[in-house]
């Protein structure tokens, strides 16, 4: 029997979690797993118009690289969601998962358990 032989090319393979990029994931992924947006074509769509802000600066890049502590701001219905990252993920995963993902530091929205006429 013959053994088939392995390229060995000495290259490196392309990591494939979060982690092994040094605790950086793509800003339409990291959306798209914290299920923010259904798809990570609606997330990219966000950001290519121009309306997601990065630590304040404005972002018209999907590709742009997030990690633990940035802060997001951007529009989601007729809300504005600010949002700092807490930790990545390397799939999109159930809800109780997602929300670990983030930190909202909206103070706008009021506490589930708020009467609206207090």
């Amino acid at each position: 029997m013959a053994r088939r032989k392995t390229k060995s090319g000495g290259g490196t393979a392309a990591p494939d979690t979060a982690q092994e990029v040094g605790g950086k994931i793509r800003l339409d992924k990291w959306l798209f797993y914290a299920r923010f947006f259904k798809t990570r074509v609606l997330a990219s769509a966000v950001i290519t118009k121009g309306r997601l802000r990065v630590n304040g600066q404005r972002q018209a890049k999907p590709g742009h690289s997030v990690g633990p502590g940035d802060v997001l701001t951007f529009p989601m219905g007729r809300q504005i969601r600010v949002i700092r990252v807490e930790r990545l993920n390397d799939r999109r995963g159930p809800a109780t998962e997602a929300q670990a993902m983030y930190t909202d530091l909206d103070p706008s929205s009021p506490p589930a358990t708020a009467s609206p006429l207090e």
